[in-house]
């Protein structure tokens, strides 16, 4: 019965839309199917009493609203935690969907949340680690750090593991090692038949193939073996800037971007502009990260250059790097919009004064928090993820480019439909006269999507004709896309 009523959306994803944990979301279909749905719980609780959470257990508000964003505050019907992969296929037997930074696509009211928290077995090997979907991106910090070693994964502490890597991945070191998709050496996996499966270069290469960037559309991970890289140290930079240095922080990241060295240095960051409506203040923040040794770390010498009141330069280690960069788990409202553009300080410029100008108008909307992401998507990071075994589904060219990002945070529900409204007019708008200008390109990363945004009509269409091939032959019975509530889907 649990198969034929619920659907699933697993959490977790990338740097700007995080997660705090893994799981599912299991959909009746039908939201008027109550007694069905209790029929479902109270088999699941016949099952596996002691890892079934009724919403009047201690623990199960903590669990219902242990995701960033306050949108996906809901009210499930019950909460199943299996404890290893083999409860997961005798409890589930259905697919999985990515988390999108959204309402009710990693949660669910009146239906069974799955959530993948007790699958934290994590194992260290010479040069991979095998680590399960319910630790995150701390977790594998800590677990590495003995051993001088990282993994291209989630750039804030409580980033999950499974959302981020099915996505695609973005990491500091995509320029040398390619996104965290393009780092994953295996998947263990369970099939929407509840079947227990391996994906690898050589055991069901086109699932693996299909796995990395593809989403979940195809069977629940329950466990992930990343390859790992020797990097014992590396070199930190927080740089702060006013107004009067925008222009110039643009340049020095379109300058870096750019960067395609035949010997590259693992180097990058995430860089941000927030507006206060109110005050009427611009500051521009960088925080990179550089492998190896150098103060300050040479491949941001172009930011540093420029004039600013933070320059703060350390040798340290990821896990030190990381340990502080907390996620804002329920902290507000959030709507997202991204595109993506070839190198063009002018144009940047331009579309940030828009951005600006637009926030103006937002000024009444309390808690109003506007953040301007300019995300650097480097030459190398396609070519390393050519150079895998099977490559990876995005299917992009070998050209640098910058998607630039609203991160919009608010405090009350009557301005949702305001805010999103905003989001998608404003950046619609000027992603169509980048198009105009030829500056445009259409890639849309899952991680930071917004609710409107389609990315994977922005994959090639013979990827996307592979992935719904492998999709059916993987799940024939098409429980992903009859059951599957939410999430990247791949339709029909």
């Amino acid at each position: 019965m649990i198969r034929h009523l619920l659907a699933l959306a697993l959490a977790g994803t990338a740097f700007a839309s995080v997660s705090s944990n893994a799981s599912i979301s299991l959909w009746q279909g039908d939201f008027h199917l109550t007694s069905e749905v209790a029929c479902a719980c109270q088999q699941l609780n016949n099952a596996h009493s002691s890892e079934v959470l009724p919403p009047s257990s201690a623990n199960y508000t903590a669990e219902r609203t242990r995701f960033w964003h306050i949108r996906s505050d809901l009210s499930p019907a019950c909460i199943f935690q299996p404890s290893n992969a083999d409860e997961v296929a005798e409890g589930v037997k259905d697919p999985v969907a990515m988390q999108r930074p959204f309402p009710g696509s990693n949660n669910i009211d009146g239906g069974v949340l799955v959530t993948l928290n007790k699958l934290r077995e994590y194992k260290v090997h010479n040069d991979t680690i095998e680590v399960g979907p319910g630790m995150k991106w701390i977790d594998v910090i800590r677990a590495l750090d003995p051993h001088g070693r990282a993994a291209i994964g989630g750039r804030l502490k409580t980033i999950g593991v499974p959302g981020l890597t099915l996505i695609g991945g973005v990491h500091y070191f995509i320029n040398k090692y390619g996104f965290a998709m393009d780092n994953v050496e295996r998947y263990d996996v369970v099939l929407g038949n509840g079947t227990q499966v391996i994906a690898d270069s050589s055991t069901n290469r086109d699932l693996f193939w299909a796995l990395n960037g593809g989403a979940a559309n195809f069977g629940l991970v329950t466990k992930f073996t990343l390859r790992t890289h020797r990097i014992p140290q590396v070199s930190t930079t927080i740089q702060m800037f006013d107004e009067s240095g925008v222009y110039d922080f643009i340049d020095a990241a379109v300058a870096m971007v750019r960067i395609d060295d035949s010997d590259p240095v693992a180097a990058g960051g995430v860089l941000t502009l927030q507006y206060n409506a109110t005050t009427k203040v611009v500051s521009a923040l960088l925080m990179g990260v550089q492998e190896g040794v150098s103060r300050p770390p040479s491949q941001f010498a172009n930011f540093t250059a420029i004039p600013g009141p933070v320059k703060m330069h350390n040798v340290t280690t990821m896990r030190q790097w990381t340990e502080d960069k907390e996620s804002p788990n329920q902290m507000f409202r959030i709507a997202f919009a991204k595109h993506s553009i070839v190198p063009n300080t002018d144009r940047l410029y331009e579309t940030y004064q828009a951005w600006k100008k637009g926030i103006d108008t937002l000024s009444d909307v309390q808690g109003i928090y506007p953040t301007f992401v300019i995300n650097l998507c480097p030459t190398g990071a396609m070519r390393a993820g050519r150079n895998t075994s099977v490559g990876n589904t995005w299917g992009l060219p070998l050209e640098p480019t910058i998607w630039w990002q609203f991160s919009t945070g608010w405090d009350l529900a009557q301005d949702d439909l305001r805010i999103t409204a905003w989001s998608r007019q404003l950046s619609e708008s000027l992603h169509e006269e980048n198009r105009q200008l030829s500056l445009a390109r259409e890639h849309v990363y899952m991680g930071d999507a917004g609710e409107w945004q389609d990315a994977f009509a922005t994959f090639p269409k013979e990827n996307v004709r592979r992935l719904k091939e492998i999709r059916d032959a993987v799940d024939p019975e098409g429980v992903f896309r009859r059951l599957n509530w939410g999430g990247f889907k791949l339709g029909d």
